[in-house]
């Protein structure tokens, strides 16, 4: 998965442009890293899925 590709799932799922997206266990690691460097990283909610797949929506409030 390229760069730009990551930071355009992020810019989609917190414009709300799509819902969800899910990302391979292959790519979590990769994905990840890009997504904890965002300020409002606390606003992505991920759940596992049977497989190690994660689907990540973006929440309204920052989760605590």
């Amino acid at each position: 998965m390229e760069m730009n590709d990551i930071e355009n799932m992020i810019d989609e799922l917190r414009s709300g442009k799509v819902k969800q997206v899910e990302i391979t266990k292959e790519d979590f690691l990769q994905f990840r890293s890009v997504l904890v460097q965002q300020e409002d990283f606390k606003q992505f909610h991920g759940i596992a899925k049977h497989g190690g797949n994660v689907v990540y929506e973006y929440l309204s409030q920052p989760r605590s």
